[in-house]
């Protein structure tokens, strides 16, 4: 292992919250709207039973999607990454489907960061809800009507 990576042998989180980034591809438009966000929390919900995940709380801005999640921590559990490829594929479906758009809808990768002890669900919650307004969509972040929580995450 490279020496400057090699701290990471130490790191373990038990349990760990993730925030999780997906990209539309060529970060095309089409996530904020009522028929994407449906198809969206509606893989959301299946999550525990499909994949062993839950997912809490999430924001669809107009290209990409942002959203915390935790294993379920049983031996049927799905791996994050083996999640996050069903999660595009039903989601991608259900979204060009229910929105008329051709494919492909999710760029290949997707951006993972595993929340620290030091760093909080809530604040980085509060900053991720904040993002409309940075955009410049809303004025105020409770107006921003494509965000929620699926399932409280406790941590």
């Amino acid at each position: 292992m490279y020496s400057h990576l090699r701290r990471l042998d130490f790191v373990w989180i038990e349990h760990p919250v993730y925030f999780l980034t997906l990209c539309t591809a060529g970060r095309r438009p089409a996530l904020a709207n009522e028929a994407a966000v449906a198809v969206l929390c509606a893989e959301f919900e299946a999550a525990p039973s499909r994949y062993g995940w839950s997912v809490g709380r999430f924001v669809a801005m107009p290209d990409h999607l942002h959203f915390f999640c935790v294993s379920n921590e049983t031996p049927a559990a799905s791996s994050l990454s083996r999640f996050m490829a069903g999660f595009k594929q039903w989601t991608a479906k259900g979204i060009l489907r229910a929105t008329g758009r051709a494919p492909p809808l999710w760029q290949k990768e997707f951006f993972d960061h595993v929340l620290r002890s030091d760093e909080s669900y809530e604040s980085k919650w509060r900053y991720v809800r904040e993002n409309p307004v940075r955009a410049g969509l809303v004025s105020r972040a409770d107006d921003w009507p494509y965000a929620g929580e699926i399932t409280p995450i406790t941590r």
